[in-house]
């Protein structure tokens, strides 16, 4: 957050709840396993790089089906694909009215010039079939262009209630061996959903799926809650609350709703994340007037000093290898961004622009840091390397705040909140490159986003 200018942000409302049925629908998200097979997967060279991108053009023919039952879970299958891919800005699904031929098999012989024909550069096909709450799902993925398979024998099975899982897991085979990026679909967002008016707004601590479906709220709206951050397996979540009436560290267990404090810690305890191995946590604690960066192992307790000076060090972040941390610190006269070991030693700055700089965050790739850069009256969302070469300013905005990573290093989530009396915070995502700025639509406002890795 802004060290000198907390007066833009409005405080976030609510409080741990026990154990609720959102621990049975958590389940459904993370305790159940997919078959998952396939044969020899070639990968397209396709080069996702700045400028303009026409998008690739996917014929899409209906999944084949035996009876309703399946052609109703096919249906939603092949929705969310779509959707999923046509969020990326990498491609567009061509209209099913111009198709020439039908797709009665998903082994039958591909009339690659049919496809071509419609000017169809990739083909998907599927079968869905369900059987005693099982579904599988076959797909292959063809490149028209080329005449040739690029996914063959790909199957997967789940629980009846995994459809948009599957879904999404289908649309990240798609998108990593088109584009020869990283998954990203089958993932989740912690968050703070907001509500009411802007001067009397409820708070509370969420998840979804990154496309916004399957909301579960964690907490209710009694007291101030900020910052959720994933842990690495996405099983906990680590977060900031006043229940207490100062801020306080709390960790949630997702499997079990267990809630953990951490009294050993003095005064007041904010802005905390995982180590990359999931054994530490890295958090600013303010204890006589004083805030500086600790970590402490969750196994033995074991608190460690990282800095120490009269400065407000806050908003760590590890690198993905665990030997760097990267923060924000106002110890230079105004608010900059600095690395130094996670072990302890000599902070560096990296961050000379005009204008304040803070919130950074590693990338999982571990090329990038994002930040959030306040200058001239404006919030940007930007990028740089590790060494704080290559700047580049991705969005500008009233507030764009609060950057957080997809697990692939190619997206950014971030909220943006709007000016005046009905000013509200909505997430919105964007590529590295500053392409395919998007909103995600939710029926509340919405804060402080973490995205998760790949789930399991």
């Amino acid at each position: 957050m802004d060290i000198n200018n907390k007066k833009k942000y409005n405080k976030r409302y609510s409080t741990p709840l026990k154990v609720y049925n959102w621990v049975v629908l958590l389940l459904v998200f993370f305790q159940f396993n997919f078959v998952f097979s396939q044969e020899n997967v070639p990968e397209l060279d396709i080069d996702v790089t700045d400028g303009v991108v026409e998008p690739i053009p996917v014929a899409f023919p209906n999944f084949i089906t035996t009876d309703f039952s399946s052609s109703i879970i096919a249906n939603e299958i092949s929705r969310v694909v779509k959707n999923d891919l046509l969020n990326t800005a990498l491609f567009r699904i061509v209209p099913d009215g111009s198709y020439i031929s039908d797709v009665t098999s998903i082994d039958s012989p591909v009339r690659f010039a049919d496809w071509r024909a419609i000017n169809s550069d990739l083909l998907v096909v599927g079968d869905v079939t369900v059987v005693n709450e099982t579904i599988t799902i076959k797909f292959r993925l063809w490149d028209v262009v080329g005449q040739n398979e690029i996914f063959k024998g790909v199957q997967f099975k789940g629980p009846s209630n995994s459809i948009r899982r599957i879904a999404h897991k289908v649309s990240d085979l798609i998108y990593s061996g088109v584009t020869g990026e990283g998954k990203y679909f089958d993932t989740r967002i912690a968050f703070i959903s907001e509500r009411g008016p802007k001067n009397k707004r409820t708070k509370r601590l969420a998840i979804m799926d990154q496309d916004g479906a399957n909301l579960i709220f964690l907490t209710d709206s009694k007291s101030i809650v900020l910052a959720p951050r994933f842990s690495p397996d996405s099983r906990k979540i680590l977060y900031t609350s006043y229940e207490t009436g100062k801020p306080r560290v709390y960790l949630m267990n997702l499997m079990n709703g267990n809630l953990r404090t951490f009294p050993e810690l003095p005064g007041m305890t904010f802005a905390p994340r995982f180590s990359p191995d999931g054994k530490k946590i890295i958090l600013s604690i303010t204890d006589n007037g004083n805030t500086d960066i600790y970590t402490l192992n969750l196994e033995n307790n074991l608190k460690k000093r990282l800095t120490k000076n009269v400065a407000i060090d806050t908003a760590p972040s590890f690198s993905p290898d665990g030997k760097f941390i990267v923060f924000e610190s106002d110890r230079g006269g105004n608010q900059q961004i600095y690395v130094m070991p996670s072990k302890g030693g000599k902070a560096k700055r990296i961050s000379f622009g005009k204008g304040r700089y803070g919130t950074p965050v590693w990338s999982p790739r571990g090329d990038m840091i994002a930040f959030t850069k306040m200058y001239k009256g404006n919030f940007h969302i930007g990028v740089m390397r590790k060494d704080g070469s290559q700047e580049r300013l991705l969005t500008k905005a009233f507030i764009d705040e609060g950057p957080t990573w997809a697990p692939n290093g190619r997206i950014l989530m971030f909220f943006r909140e709007t000016s005046g009396v009905n000013g509200a915070p909505s997430l919105h995502t964007i590529e590295v490159t500053g392409r395919n700025l998007k909103k995600i639509e939710l029926s509340s406002f919405a804060s402080d986003p973490s995205w998760s890795s790949l789930l399991k």
